[in-house]
């Protein structure tokens, strides 16, 4: 799709996922390298378990379809050469810096000048701006920054990272689908500009909008350990099977309700379960609990008696009962398992990529495109395998070049004009199409109030005042977007979903597999109607398979696709990222793929579709691991804060309550600069904790010493004394502290509300959806609907209420 364009990617680990992303969408991509190779190229997992810079597991997972130049950009010569295949270039990625990269004179002043219609991305740890923007990071100190930590673990132990998931993944991503924002409106106007994307604000959106719950006074949350925590009642998400581990949702009621007391039935025929209790409203039951009404031992007992249930069975029978009688339960998968499930098997879904001989198994695309499949052309590179090929290369005239003269600049955002029906719901699609109107696409989105969005009942609400126009979750997530209310089981609303197809460039759509057809609006169907149409399904584990039939939410995806397993204790069970994981992963790759096929359809004319499991997408963000079984057959585990290339590598207690401070030492270096900071010479002259291995071997002992100086002083002194003597080290933000955040200035943004006047949302510069406010305005101003038949449709039917 991508297959004109040019990218030179200057990034290092912190960034090296956004040019394979653009490189899997057909780009061509260019890594440019020191002449030693990539810093990635020194990140564990290694092949065999052999350090070395062409064995970096890191680097083979995100530099495949990449071609590379070494270049020693000290060199004026070799710089000379660098800035010849700018000239050319349509992207340019960098991890460095603006203080680095106008060092090199690489700055993007310097290089718009020579190109002014180059697309350059910057990918930070904290943002550009900022006191905390030259902050030394690691993946660990990004996730204690965003929030999303402080959900992770259980509330007797420190917070946890999300294992086998970084931050720098996050990043890359969301910086591929910002540089297609970017080249959408260079497309238009001819002019490039500087994109910036942050590791924090990437990362926070794992945070469940708890920090924006803060910013409303809304309560901090307690980790509950692989499940939730709702008054003195802790919900289980995660539960012991026979042979391993289960994700098992208890919806009590909403529309998860039937999923609930499908399994209620299951256990009453298994005599798990009384009658009484098999019927029972436990919706009513939790109410009056958090009501005081009743105490919680009904609902400790019920949640005692599920856990016998489910360890009495193993993870198969588990499934297999799931399939057959429909219930929000799947395995814990570990990679192991990952790599033999059926549901990835029958999709066809692995590519194994040969490189010197030996054939790695990569997880597959992360879409199925139905014209221009994402292929994986060649594996990853050597150090400067291509330097002579590419340096000898006649000059390149970007793709996309500046017009002469350039389009007049307007007011009007990168993706105005652009029109997208969304029938998505819930969270992972609708980030994904907010993202679209944030930049300028006319979003309207297609709901009912029977059944209503989860996401309109859920907490924060704006007031502290529950109700599905009260949902600041929803009003994040929808923000800018017109909502347009339907009924599509009656007929009468065929017509109007027909007319706003013709309207659309894109439909989108999140349902569970199948449930479009049933409803006749398939892209079989659509395209007849037309045939330029963009098609995007975006669900658990996509249109086929095993699985497909599956409805659920991605707590599911995420242990289905082993995402779960490495996060938590040793000691412990798993508790996995906190919430619906996989709803913060894959939309980072429906953005490029859409983007990237209008782009493809702008060339060719060529509409398609595209079918999206959130699972298979999510994959790619713990791909290094995925490699590491593949090729030495490691299976990674819960290993806390831990980590095997730095140490200490951990998040320690600090003055006050459940506050906490995560520190990283990446190198010798950085121990002797905190053995200074925390006043211990004796540590940084102790012989056995000089190199790497012996840190790792006395972890504990250091822990404690570490331990014992950050708990004399509060989380914000600490990270400050810690940066200020060099050593990457943040707080464990959590809500309290949203406002304190100065990364998170700006974050946090009054938007108009139709009901409530303003109201809060995260980033956003656009109005509030609420039910069906826009009903009448799409149907009389987008398809020229007059007043007459707006109210014969109103009368039979077809139009959902107005809120």
């Amino acid at each position: 799709m991508l297959s004109p364009y040019r990218v030179l990617d200057l990034t290092d680990e912190r960034g090296l996922a956004c040019g394979c992303v653009l490189a899997d969408l057909g780009a061509d991509v260019v890594q440019v390298e020191p002449l030693e190779g990539s810093s990635a190229r020194r990140r564990g997992p290694f092949l065999k378990g052999e350090a070395g810079p062409e064995n970096s597991l890191q680097w083979l997972a995100y530099a495949r379809n990449k071609r590379s130049v070494a270049l020693d950009l000290q060199d004026p010569a070799a710089r000379d050469e660098l800035l010849r295949l700018v000239d050319g270039a349509d992207f340019l990625i960098e991890s460095q810096g603006a203080r680095v990269m106008a060092a090199l004179g690489l700055g993007y002043d310097e290089l718009a000048a020579r190109n002014p219609a180059l697309v350059y991305v910057s990918i930070t740890a904290f943002g550009s701006e900022g006191p905390k923007a030259d902050y030394p990071a690691t993946d660990l100190t990004v996730q204690a920054a965003s929030g999303s930590m402080a959900l992770n673990g259980e509330a007797d132990r420190a917070p946890l990272r999300a294992g086998g998931v970084s931050a720098w993944a996050y990043a890359g991503m969301e910086a591929a689908g910002a540089a297609l924002v970017a080249h959408h409106e260079r497309v238009r106007s001819g002019r490039g500009q500087h994109v910036h994307v942050s590791g924090l604000l990437s990362t926070n959106l794992a945070a469940v909008f708890s920090l924006l719950s803060g910013s409303l006074g809304g309560p901090r949350g307690t980790r509950a350990g692989g499940g939730l925590q709702i008054g003195p009642v802790r919900s289980p998400f995660i539960w012991e099977s026979s042979d391993g581990f289960v994700s098992l949702l208890l919806m009590f009621g909403g529309p998860g309700g039937r999923f609930f007391g499908n399994f209620l039935s299951w256990m009453r025929e298994e005599d798990a379960l009384d009658a009484e209790d098999a019927e029972r409203d436990w919706s009513a039951v939790l109410g009056e609990i958090l009501t005081g009404k009743s105490g919680p031992e009904a609902m400790a007992g019920l949640v005692e008696r599920i856990a016998d249930f489910l360890r009495a069975r193993t993870k198969a029978e588990l499934l297999d009962a799931a399939l057959s009688r429909e219930l929000l339960l799947v395995p814990v998968s570990t990679v192991e398992d990952a790599f033999e499930s059926p549901q990835f098997e029958a999709r066809g879904y692995w590519r194994d990529v040969e490189r010197d001989g030996r054939a790695l198994r990569y997880p597959g695309p992360f879409a199925v495109l139905s014209h221009t499949p994402i292929r994986y052309r060649r594996p990853a590179p050597r150090i400067g395998e291509h330097t002579r090929e590419i340096l000898d290369e006649p000059p390149r005239t970007p793709a996309a070049s500046v017009a002469e003269p350039a389009a007049p600049a307007t007011a009007d955002l990168p993706l105005a004009g652009l029109k997208v029906l969304d029938f998505m719901w819930v969270m992972a699609g609708p980030y994904s199409t907010r993202v679209l109107s944030d930049y300028g696409a006319t979003v309207v989105k297609v709901e009912s109030a029977s059944p209503m969005d989860l996401v309109r009942v859920l907490p924060p609400f704006y007031g502290g005042v529950a109700g599905p126009e009260n949902s600041a979750s929803f009003g994040s997530l929808n923000a800018g977007k017109r909502s347009l209310s339907l009924d599509l089981r009656t007929p009468e609303s065929r017509a109007i979903v027909h007319d706003l197809v013709r309207w659309a460039d894109v439909v989108t759509e999140s349902f569970s597999a199948g449930a479009m057809k049933d409803l006749g609006f398939d892209y079989d169907s659509l395209r007849e109607i037309n045939p330029g149409l963009i098609m995007l399904s975006s669900c658990l584990f996509g249109q086929t398979g095993p699985l497909s039939p599956m409805a659920g939410y991605g707590t599911m995806g995420a242990a289905v696709a082993g995402l779960v397993q490495p996060t938590g204790w040793p000691d412990r069970a798993p508790c996995g990222p906190f919430g619906p994981y996989t709803d913060w992963l894959a939309p980072r790759l429906t953005v490029p793929t859409l983007l990237a096929a209008l782009d493809h359809r702008r060339r060719t004319g060529q509409g398609q579709y595209v079918d999206q499991a959130q699972a298979e997408s999510a994959l790619h963000f713990m791909a290094p691991a995925l490699l590491d079984y593949s090729a030495n057959g490691e299976v990674i585990d819960r290993v806390a804060n831990a980590d095997p290339q730095m140490a200490p590598h951990g998040v320690f207690p600090a003055d006050g309550d459940d506050e906490w401070l995560a520190v990283a030492v990446r190198d010798d270096a950085d121990w002797k600069r905190l053995c200074h900071a925390i006043e211990r010479p004796d540590l940084a002259s102790d012989a056995r904790l000089a190199s790497l291995d012996g840190r790792l071997e006395h972890g504990d002992e250091i822990g404690a010493a570490l331990s014992l100086w950050t708990r004399e002083r509060g989380a914000s002194e600490a990270e400050q004394a810690l940066q200020q003597a060099g050593v990457p080290a943040h707080v464990v933000v959590h809500a309290e502290r949203a406002s304190e955040e100065p990364q998170f200035e700006g974050h946090f943004v009054e938007a108009p509300h139709a009901l409530h006047g303003t109201a809060v949302v995260e980033s956003s510069r656009f109005q509030l959806s609420t039910l069906g406010q826009d009903t009448d305005a799409v149907l009389r101003e987008l398809l020229g609907y007059d007043d007459g038949r707006i109210e014969s449709l109103r009368a039979a039917g077809a139009l959902g209420p107005v809120t």
